[in-house]
């Protein structure tokens, strides 16, 4: 088999006179996510001697601004500052940015996403320079992070900041997820584009996160990019490959990606504790084996998987298949620290169970793949993008803008950006939509969205519920402080468009200064341009002379 150049990134230093390295981290007693499996694989790949054969280099840790390239910097910032002491007060009691049992605030769990999302962004620098062939960051695929909050044990989403520093260099990317939970984060993030094609394997029905069905396609310039093959219970290797090899070789064929992504989640092996399929070692890596032959640079994450032994041996195949020795090693394990814990048999493989193939068992996965393939010649060739010279580094690094020069802010500074938080304030409040405007809204619609709505409206209710990893059951997000996290997005009726980015604002021609046509009228006072505002103090309106006195001072909560 013929060589590739690999990349693999792994971290040593962890939290400092806490943690040894990135597999030191630790979301609680109990909690079923380990991240001690990255060490564990870690040291099985040392121990088989691949090492040597592999560029291995230390990820240079994602700071908070480049987190915000896709995440919200408020978002950001909480995760920057939050402890498990802190977490109570500044989730506003569970109600924002971490909701639910699923991601706690563990401790250095910023510096763990900083890893993780480090080595994603560094696999991708590494491939789209030519230096490498194959980047591999088993410690990244956290696929469920979505851009304001967590989900799904996942924080900070590494996959899309990685495909966000591909798309500099590469005009389409295509992600594969073969996670046995739906990859909804990532679809989420580029559900309106047709530069990155999405294409999740996954279970669906009961069970988390609740997305990820045929329908489910893409919106505007991105429809049919979205590729969901939704599956059952118990499949075996057979099933999946019959399915995977003829649904990826399509999108090869159509969409002509200029490289790929694959989330290689391993929960979808036989007997992890959280997932439900019957794939074996073999069956799993197949998927590594299948696009490696097609000489198209790639990059190979972690994701789930929750059965720590199983997911070691699984990756550490895997990256012998990124080699290309996979038939060389012995399946034997050599001696590593982990040695007692692969026993009684010690030996280099996940066997099947005897589940039963719901898929085979009840004709669906036929359907499902005839129905994926139809959806793919439905697409039209791969689309052209104008691509420019792309700068090593961003005009604000390059001017210094990023750079701390450790200064304090000086009372402008502290006046201004108070002033903007407080008009931000007003806008986030006057821009929440009421239920005419949504009613009225809806009549647009077309088909496809509606369809949409309608399944989120029955996964999600009145829009105040999350569904749960642990436990496959929705529950209830209490209201705190009049705030609910859904107000970003605004209330979820059956017949709510389904919005991404979208805003009030518009630059208006005639007056020379943004307009948000969503405040024409707020508590009575006109709109107003925020530059004007901020003059203003924040006031609204002319209060004859009521300012005068005004010292500064706003309260924020």
């Amino acid at each position: 088999m013929s060589k590739r150049k690999v990349a693999y990134f792994y971290d040593p230093c962890g939290l400092t006179n806490i943690a040894a390295d990135v597999g030191s981290y630790t979301y609680g007693l109990g909690h079923p996510m380990k991240p001690h499996r990255i060490r564990v694989t870690h040291d099985l790949v040392t121990a088989y001697d691949m090492l040597d054969q592999m560029h291995v280099l230390r990820p240079t840790r994602a700071t908070a601004e480049t987190m915000t390239k896709f995440h919200t910097d408020e978002y950001v910032h909480f995760l920057n500052r939050v402890t498990p002491e802190t977490a109570e007060e500044l989730t506003y009691h569970g109600t924002r940015f971490l909701v639910g049992e699923d991601n706690p605030a563990f401790e250095g769990v910023f510096e763990f996403c900083s890893i993780s999302a480090g080595g994603s962004i560094g696999a991708a620098q590494r491939i789209a320079s030519g230096a490498a062939d194959i980047a591999i960051n088993w410690a990244g695929g956290l696929h469920h992070a979505k851009k304001r909050e967590a989900s799904g044990f996942c924080y900070i989403n590494d996959i899309v900041l990685g495909i966000l520093e591909l798309l500099r260099i590469y005009p389409r990317v295509l992600y594969i997820d073969i996670d046995c939970h739906h990859g909804d984060g990532v679809e989420e993030a580029f559900y309106t584009t047709d530069r990155v094609m999405t294409c999740s394997f996954h279970k669906f029905g009961e069970y988390f996160p609740g997305t990820g069905t045929q329908e489910d396609r893409g919106r505007g310039k991105g429809k049919g990019y979205a590729v969901n093959v939704p599956l059952k219970d118990g499949i075996t290797d057979e099933s999946f490959k019959s399915v995977f090899e003829p649904v990826i070789s399509k999108i090869l064929e159509v969409f002509k990606p200029s490289a790929v992504v694959l989330q290689c989640g391993a929960d979808s092996l036989a007997g992890d504790k959280l997932g439900c399929f019957n794939l074996t070692m073999y069956g799993h890596a197949h998927c590594t084996q299948f696009l490696r032959k097609h000489n198209i640079p790639l990059i190979l994450l972690g994701g789930g998987g929750y059965t720590v032994k199983n997911v070691a041996r699984t990756w550490t195949y895997e990256t012998a298949c990124a080699l290309g020795i996979e038939n060389d090693i012995d399946v034997n394990l050599p001696w590593n620290p982990y040695f007692e814990w692969f026993g009684p048999r010690y030996r280099l493989e996940v066997a099947e169970n005897n589940m039963d193939d719901l898929n085979i068992k009840e004709g669906s996965l036929d359907k499902v793949r005839i129905n994926a393939l139809e959806q793919l010649r439905e697409l039209t060739p791969a689309p052209s993008v104008q691509l420019q010279d792309v700068p090593r580094d961003s005009v604000g690094k390059h001017l210094g803008f990023g750079i701390d020069d450790g200064q304090p802010r000086d009372d402008l500074d502290e006046r201004l950006a108070q002033h903007a938080r407080y008009i931000y304030n007003l806008q986030e409040s006057a821009e929440a939509p009421s239920s005419d405007s949504e009613e009225g809204s809806s009549d647009s619609d077309d088909s496809s969205a509606s369809h949409w709505n309608r399944q989120r409206s029955r996964r999600i209710g009145t829009g105040k519920k999350r569904m749960s990893l642990l436990t496959n059951q929705y529950y209830d997000i209490p209201h705190e402080y009049g705030f609910s996290p859904h107000d970003y997005h605004g209330h979820l009726s059956k017949t709510t468009r389904r919005r991404f980015f979208q805003s009030g604002s518009r630059w208006d021609e005639n007056v020379e200064q943004v307009i948000n046509d969503r405040m024409q009228s707020v508590n009575g006072y006109p709109r107003h341009s925020l530059s004007a505002t901020m003059e203003r103090g924040g006031s609204w309106g002319d209060r004859g002379g009521e300012d005068d006195d005004w010292d500064g001072d706003v309260s924020m909560h």
